[in-house]
């Protein structure tokens, strides 16, 4: 091992500090240098004084560096080499609240050792060194007999520089907020619940909860705002997304069948019956304020005196409804529902007006589907049809100069409104044929073949049943042989059923005899007995008439005025 080597692990026979070379040998010469080191200037013992003369000032000794903030040597010198600290074994804390006496500082001993007149080990804390009265620093002044008046405190002086043999009592630690050591002697231990920190404003435990409840409660919210969008987005599993137009929330031009079912709905109501063992549903819509309702008769019918009758108005409200006339003839009836208000009336067009081909929207309830739009065509004009026919005396056989349409109708459409483009009635749905059903019977479905009354004959029956309960019919004042089957309608012949022309009658006084054929009307031919009184129904009391009658294999012409009859 070389000299550089056993120094720095210290002979275990000293102190383990080794003496500067400033203190020099017996002889007064100087130590040769360490090995591998420059030589120490030789410094000359100043000049002793002439007699009678004050001795000059010692001038202040000149450190070869600048001062070392570190406190380590000069800086190409071995330091002053001293053992390591004792190892410091920490004891128990003592309970809470007990007292602590002070302690010796661990490094009281290592200062113990220092030598005066020697630089102490490099690291070793140093005294404050009293400073010259006036304040000034002036090494020169003799009140301040000590050549390192001016050393900077804190600060190892120069390499050389003597050092008085003083106590140096441990540095102490600044205080701060989370400065608490254990072990420094004199330190009071914390009591429970005061703030550890100095000054006003340390952390307390109630504000540390505080914090840790308010920033638990933000990532909860945080995450779950997360979650919540994860979720509605598939997680984190690419979701695939179509593209699409923005919703159009815009009205729909007047005549088209949307905005035709946007003004019709609110005035079509659907129809429950029930009585006399039987229950039906069926279509009506309002005809004014006052809450008068015109639907079909046979919706009606299972009502009888004694039933009950309920509407339902396309918003969902419900009401009770009272009958007000009915006529089997017309297949039409008026009910009137009472304290129902922002009733919704329809408006009536002209049947008068209407032509093939015109485009045409039903609404109604087929099988109970309230509010249902379907649209079609007029697909004919003044076809005759019957219904009904289910009693033997034939008084439920309605006759109708029918508009046919192909919009679908089916059972429960019945009393609906049939509306042209303007959204205005122009009939009344009625009947259907369907595949399979000889006419006038059967609860088939729409093949493309419904009828509807014409609105001008449905609102002269309206207005009758309305202000008189009662609906009148025209007549020519003839009895019909319903069973021939020739062309044309023929007049029965006088006998035990009563005659075939009525006394005083339309037809007497136009000359129309028994067993006379009528074969037109108006010039429109009839080809049956029912066809004949569907014409004639088609038309009011009152009106004229000019048949076409065949008699003894010649026909002629005759003109009569309509006459009236009460329904019975």
């Amino acid at each position: 091992m070389d000299e550089g080597k056993a120094r720095a692990a210290g002979d275990p026979g000293t102190s383990g500090a080794v003496p500067h070379p400033a203190a020099g040998s017996a002889d007064g010469s100087p130590e040769p240098a360490a090995p591998g080191l420059p030589a120490e200037p030789r410094r000359e013992a100043p000049a002793p004084a002439a007699p009678g003369t004050s001795p000059a000032p010692e001038p202040a000794p000149v450190p070869l560096h600048a001062p070392d903030p570190y406190g380590t040597p000069p800086y190409g010198r071995p330091g002053p080499w001293a053992p390591a600290p004792p190892v410091q074994r920490p004891v128990v804390t003592p309970p809470h609240g007990t007292h602590v006496p002070p302690t010796p500082p661990p490094y009281a001993a290592s200062q113990a050792e220092v030598q005066p007149g020697v630089t102490p080990a490099q690291g070793t804390a140093l005294p404050a060194y009293p400073q010259p009265q006036s304040g000034v620093c002036d090494p020169s002044v003799p009140a301040a007999p000590l050549p390192y008046a001016c050393a900077q405190p804190g600060v190892t002086p120069a390499q050389g520089t003597a050092l008085p043999a003083e106590a140096h009592a441990p540095a102490a630690a600044p205080a701060g907020p989370w400065q608490y050591d254990p072990w420094a002697a004199g330190t009071r231990v914390p009591e429970s619940g005061e703030a550890t920190g100095g000054g006003k404003g340390g952390p307390t435990r109630r504000r540390i909860v505080t914090g840790a409840v308010a920033v638990a409660l933000v990532a909860g919210a945080v995450g779950g705002g997360i979650g919540a969008a994860l979720e509605r987005d598939g997680g984190m599993t690419p979701q695939v997304r179509l593209p699409q137009s923005a919703a159009d929330k815009g009205d729909r031009a007047p005549g088209s069948i949307a905005g035709i079912a946007a003004r019709a709905l609110p005035g079509v109501v659907t129809i429950h019956v029930s009585g006399g063992g039987e229950q039906g549903t069926g279509t009506g819509f309002v005809l004014d304020k006052q809450g008068h309702i015109l639907t079909n008769n046979h919706v009606v019918q299972p009502a009888g005196s004694g039933g009950s009758i309920s509407v339902t108005f396309n918003g969902g409200q419900t009401a009770k409804a009272t009958l007000v006339g009915r006529d089997g003839g017309y297949d039409l009836a008026v009910i009137k529902v009472t304290g129902v208000s922002g009733l919704t009336p329809l408006a009536l067009g002209n049947s008068d007006s209407v032509r093939v081909g015109d485009s045409v929207v039903a609404i109604g309830a087929p099988f109970d589907l309230a509010g249902t739009v379907t649209t079609g065509i007029i697909s004919a004009k003044e076809r005759p049809i019957t219904a009904g026919g289910k009693k033997q005396d034939g008084s439920d056989v309605s006759y109708v100069d029918a508009l046919q349409t192909d919009a679908p109708i089916n059972p429960g459409n019945s009393g609906g409104p049939l509306m042209d483009s303007e959204a205005r009635v122009i009939g009344i749905n009625s009947a259907i044929r369907s595949a399979g059903e000889s006419e006038g019977g059967g609860q088939g479905g729409s093949i493309g073949l419904g009828f509807a009354i014409p609105v001008n004959q449905a609102k002269r029956v309206a207005e009758e049943l309305i202000n008189t309960g009662r609906a009148t019919h025209p007549v020519i004042g003839v009895s019909l042989d319903m069973g021939y089957t020739g062309d044309g309608a023929r007049v029965n012949a006088d006998g035990a059923k009563g005659a075939g022309v009525t006394s005083g009658g339309p037809a007497d006084k136009a000359g129309i005899r028994p067993q006379d054929v009528i074969k037109k009307v108006d010039g429109v031919p009839v080809h049956s007995g029912r066809e004949l009184i569907v014409k004639v129904r088609s038309h009011r009391p009152g009106d004229g008439l000019e048949l076409t009658v065949e008699r003894d294999g010649r026909e002629q012409s005759v003109r009569l005025t309509l006459g009236s009859a009460s329904a019975g």
